[in-house]
């Protein structure tokens, strides 16, 4: 049975190690330099041989110090060659080379064989006989019908009404359990243009499904990065009932020559510049960033939100129809992800 002086002389041998680990750390940092006021020294400046290797020390509190003091190495290293580099350039002058073009993932991109060029007659004819001919030609006017899946949760009816204050002459109804199948022939009927629906899962928006009245097509993307209005900071106020700008950016291909005319049929012909408000839809990477903002005099861009990202995941010939519907395009990973720098829009 141990005695209480084993244990006292036990954990005094502890203290004592832990007081001359902790004597040995301060040593290591600041040995060599002097004191500051605080008594406090600053670390040694870093010298590390070729073969140092931070990874082979045990002590984890010495690794992450000497860690710290490599990263600062590292930094003052590439701040001295960036100074050097900008003082040669500056004694050139006009005979300076040009700067490299760093190596981007976008710079990078694989040719896509159906990039559409403005002047190609192929492209001209499909533009003049495709589903929203009428729309570009200014026959028909947007109307929107913006619906949720069944027994919605606040977010997304949320989303659904912030959605409707940005696209003009758009309305939000409840679904009350009825089938897409039924609800296309309903907004056929009344005359609506499109019919958006946004989809949910455990109480956050994750899909929307974009259809183009009557005739199509119908596309299904993955939603995500939501934030309504009052997630967004430094916003600007709500927006007016003044039809916005749209900007479409780097829709290239065919496919996403498609869904940009999808997305300006959403909106009339008519922009009221006046209200400064822009919709925009920015495509990088196959991934379609929704931003909404307010352009000011002394800030600049102001967001107004929502905001939101979208991926395509399937293009539907015709009305939304998930049996027996006929696809133009569906996302397959396994085959189609196997270069990133493989672009689809």
């Amino acid at each position: 049975m141990a005695k209480a002086g084993d244990k006292s002389s036990s954990s005094g041998k502890k203290s004592l190690k832990r007081k001359a680990a902790a004597e040995e750390l301060q040593e290591a940092a600041g040995a060599g330099d002097g004191a500051t006021e605080n008594g406090v020294q600053p670390p040694k400046a870093a010298a590390f041989p070729p073969g140092f290797s931070i990874s082979e020390i045990k002590n984890k509190q010495r690794r992450h110090l000497m860690f710290t003091r490599w990263k600062q190495q590292q930094r003052k290293e590439k701040l001295a060659a960036k100074k050097k580099l900008k003082k040669e350039r500056e004694a050139l002058g006009d005979k300076a080379p040009p700067k490299p073009v760093p190596k981007t993932i976008d710079n990078q991109r694989v040719y896509d064989e159906t990039t559409v060029d403005p002047n190609d007659e192929e492209v001209a004819y499909d533009e003049a006989t495709d589903e929203f001919a009428s729309y570009f030609n200014k026959q028909t006017s947007p109307k929107i019908l913006i619906t949720t899946s069944d027994r919605p949760h606040g977010r997304t009816v949320r989303l659904c009404e912030q959605l409707s204050t940005v696209i003009p002459n758009s309305h939000v109804y409840y679904r009350r359990g009825l089938a897409l199948k039924k609800i296309i022939p309903q907004c056929i009927a009344r005359d609506f243009t499109d019919l958006i629906v946004i989809n949910e899962d455990r109480k956050t928006p994750n899909g929307l499904i974009l259809s183009h009245l009557p005739n199509g097509p119908t596309a299904h993307f993955k939603m995500s990065s939501v934030r309504l209005r009052k997630e967004i900071k430094r916003r600007g106020k709500d927006p007016t009932e003044h039809i916005p700008e749209i900007i479409l950016n780097n829709f290239t291909t065919r496919l996403g020559h498609s869904i940009g005319r999808m997305f300006a049929s959403l909106f009339p012909h008519n922009p009221q510049f006046i209200g400064r408000q822009v919709a925009t839809f920015h495509n990088q990477r196959d991934y379609i960033f929704f931003r909404f903002h307010r352009s000011e005099k002394k800030v600049g861009i102001q967001e107004l939100g929502p905001r939101f990202t979208l991926k395509l995941r399937s293009l539907q010939k015709g009305t939304f129809d998930s049996k027996y519907g006929e696809y133009e395009w569906v996302h397959k990973p396994r085959e189609m992800d196997t270069s990133r720098r493989k672009f689809h829009l």
